[in-house]
């Protein structure tokens, strides 16, 4: 049984981690972020199996065999990513004070030529990460390698046709050792998704493309969050990859932020900082 009031309480801290970091700087991507709190650390702190200290050699952390792995598409949201992984153990959690500076290894999207542990691509071009996420776990599948790979995409990455090509591919391979989340919060830069560029039934058309399509109705509800990885999980090695459509809020845990597009890339000044931080009672110690 998870423990959702630890993990409830490493959310809190997460979120803090994530205002502070695009504060100090005045950049970033809070909304995402903060919509996805939740998931990230459901995965990292209940349902993958993973080790940090493998880490400690760059060589055998990139390798990953016998464990899972994940991958981040939706890049923009490193704050919140940074965050869980220093958190787990990945590495300092004081290093998340040079989020976004000079020379740091923590740029605004993941990157991999700093060898930063736990990030094994380089992500934010969008459409892209679940291709690469596909053949992670389909290389596994040749090593008789059972662990499972994991990938989180948002809702307006979506609209890349590169998107639709991985998912044919992995249908039709039979890549049945990979669960997609779509972070489904009807946001993106430029205002609603709706607006934007509808995405239709996803359900439906995931389906079509002949994958097994989960749903978790409260992406921000820890115990829905716990319950519907681990549902996933149960329909791995079935012949189908697994996709979760998992509605969730942007900007959630802030009163002022959540549900609105506008939080996707603007930091909160100082005022703001204060407003959220009242907002999120410290429970693990600030960096």
């Amino acid at each position: 049984m998870a423990d959702i009031t630890l993990l409830e309480k490493i959310c809190t801290q997460v979120r803090r981690d994530i205002v502070r970091m695009v504060h100090a700087v005045n950049s970033g991507h809070p909304g995402g972020s903060l919509g996805c709190t939740e998931f990230l650390t459901a995965l990292y702190f209940e349902v993958m199996k993973h080790d940090p200290k493998k880490w400690k050699d760059p060589e055998e952390g990139m390798n990953g065999v016998g464990e899972d792995l994940f991958f981040l598409s939706n890049g923009h949201i490193s704050p919140v990513f940074y965050s869980v992984l220093a958190r787990a153990g990945y590495f300092d959690v004081k290093e998340l004070a040079t989020f976004r500076k000079l020379n740091s290894r923590l740029q605004g999207h993941p990157t991999t030529h700093d060898h930063l542990p736990g990030v094994r691509i380089a992500s934010g071009s969008l459409g892209q990460g679940m291709s690469v996420a596909i053949g992670a776990a389909l290389a596994k599948k040749m090593n008789n390698d059972r662990s499972v790979v994991f990938s989180l995409h948002g809702d307006g990455e979506l609209q890349e046709g590169q998107i639709w090509e991985a998912a044919m591919f992995a249908a039709g391979n039979k890549v049945d050792n990979i669960i997609a989340t779509i972070d489904y919060n009807g946001r993106q830069i430029d205002g609603d998704v709706d607006e934007v560029l509808p995405l239709g039934d996803l359900e439906a058309k995931f389906q079509a493309f002949g994958w097994e399509v989960l749903q978790i109705k409260n992406g921000n509800d820890m115990i829905d969050v716990v319950d519907g990885l681990r549902t996933a999980k149960t329909y791995l090695g079935k012949g189908k990859p697994v996709i979760i459509i998992m509605k969730t809020e942007m900007g959630q845990g802030i009163d002022f932020m959540v549900g609105s597009h506008k939080w996707h890339g603007v930091a909160p000044n100082n005022d703001q900082l204060a407003q959220a931080l009242d907002q999120l009672l410290e429970t693990e110690g600030d960096y």
